[in-house]
């Protein structure tokens, strides 16, 4: 699989290259890769199909199995720490390459007095709170609010876990649809290598090989950036896991490659969730964390919102004192948080930002023509970190390297 997401990969950019050459015109190149762009659409709705079931049935199996409500806090109290951490990590250290890079030093761009293209009406406590707290289980789960999913399922798992004679049937239902979903999974991602070939072609006819090239200098030193954060994520996965750490990156290896070649989280989320229970993460904790992760541990979007923002300040020749930039961090810190389910998430948080620091919104246009290219970097670090998350999690929960029985599964 590895080595047809790859080759899909290269494919489409020659496919896409060659299109844009070939068709000069530009409502001619959008229609070519509008029709190109159905094959990765049927890929990541049918991804979006399967992740309520899934994250459902996995989270309500695994939280049932748990002892009690004290064990379900325990694991979330972990889970958030960990996620604070990383968050101010990424962001502190993205501050800090942008100040040393200054991609947007000498472009002197004058500010036109224009808005931000990105509407920023889902930035609001109201909003966070709407995200989170469910009205409705059927609701959540056809608009695919994963939030507003953990949060039921939670409640769910717990009431299975304190009633276990009453819940025996429910339990065993809740475990065969996982493992019916797992399955559907894999025949899901027979699709991956045809939806890679489908969103690069797509991409590059519309935008060119030459967007590559007008930003390269901004791309390349975000990329990076990334890849400075992806060497601290495996360096703290040493710390915390040991050797154990390169069989975690090795498993993980499928999930970063579809998650970058589709800029999409969510599609490596079913992958992801099988991967970690070969390392072995037990399946309570993975489908516990993961889907928290995706709301909160977010490492690649921390990273580009504060790089992205002081990148527009710099565009626009305005110097910001240290002192405004941790004020920035902070203030990306708490509004990152509140984007589960508002569509560009990180562009929805920068636009906003700009606004409260009186900066150029109309700086977003700088890297709205680049944002897809970004986000396969952004959403491969997202499935790193997340990753990591539930594989420490597990150790910090004194779990064993292996799980009982799966050496004699193995073996037989």
């Amino acid at each position: 699989m590895t080595f047809f997401i790859l080759s899909a990969m290269c494919l489409g950019i020659a496919t896409g290259g060659t299109a844009h050459a070939g068709l000069a015109d530009p409502a001619t190149q959008q229609r070519f890769a509008h029709y190109l762009s159905i094959g990765s659409t049927v890929f990541l709705r049918l991804i979006k199909m399967i992740i309520a079931p899934l994250v459902f049935s996995t989270l309500v199996t695994g939280i049932g199995h748990m002892s009690d409500a004290r064990s379900v806090g325990r694991v979330g109290g972990k889970a958030m720490i960990w996620f604070l951490g990383a968050s101010l990590f990424s962001l502190t250290l993205g501050m800090i390459l942008v100040n040393l890079f200054g991609p947007g030093l000498g472009m002197h761009r004058t500010h036109g007095g224009g808005g931000s293209p990105v509407s920023t009406g889902g930035m609001s406590l109201d909003g966070f709170v709407n995200h989170i707290v469910p009205d409705s289980i059927f609701r959540a789960m056809t608009e695919n609010e994963i939030l507003q999913i953990v949060v039921f399922s939670i409640f769910f798992g717990v009431a299975c876990a304190a009633l276990p004679e009453q819940a025996r049937i429910v339990m065993a239902w809740t475990e065969s649809l996982s493992r019916i979903i797992l399955k559907v999974t894999t025949y899901v991602m027979g699709l991956a290598p045809l939806a890679v070939f489908c969103a690069m072609a797509a991409t590059i006819t519309t935008n060119g090989l030459g967007v590559l090239v007008n930003y390269g200098k901004f791309m390349g030193e975000f990329y990076i950036a990334l890849a400075l954060l992806w060497l601290a994520l495996i360096v703290a996965a040493f710390v915390t896991l040991g050797p154990r750490a390169r069989r975690l990156v090795s498993l993980m290896r499928e999930p970063f490659l579809l998650a970058f070649s589709t800029a999409s989280s969510e599609a490596a989320y079913p992958l992801m969730l099988e991967r970690l229970s070969q390392f072995p993460v037990p399946r309570r904790i993975s489908a516990f964390v993961l889907p928290l992760g995706y709301s909160f541990n977010l490492d690649g979007t921390m990273m580009y919102c504060t790089f992205a923002s002081i990148f527009i300040a710099q565009a626009y020749d305005i110097a910001l004192p240290w002192g405004t930039q941790i004020a920035m961090l902070l203030t990306l810190m708490l509004t990152s948080k509140g984007v589960a389910g508002i569509p560009r998430a990180s562009l929805v948080v920068i636009a906003a930002t700009l606004g409260q620091f009186h900066l150029p919104e109309e700086g977003v246009l700088l890297i709205l023509g680049i944002d897809t290219f970004l986000d396969m970097g952004r959403s491969a670090t997202n499935v790193v970190g997340n990753s990591l998350a539930a594989a420490v999690i597990a150790r910090w929960e004194g779990e064993p390297a292996e799980e009982p029985g799966s050496a004699a599964a193995r073996q037989g």
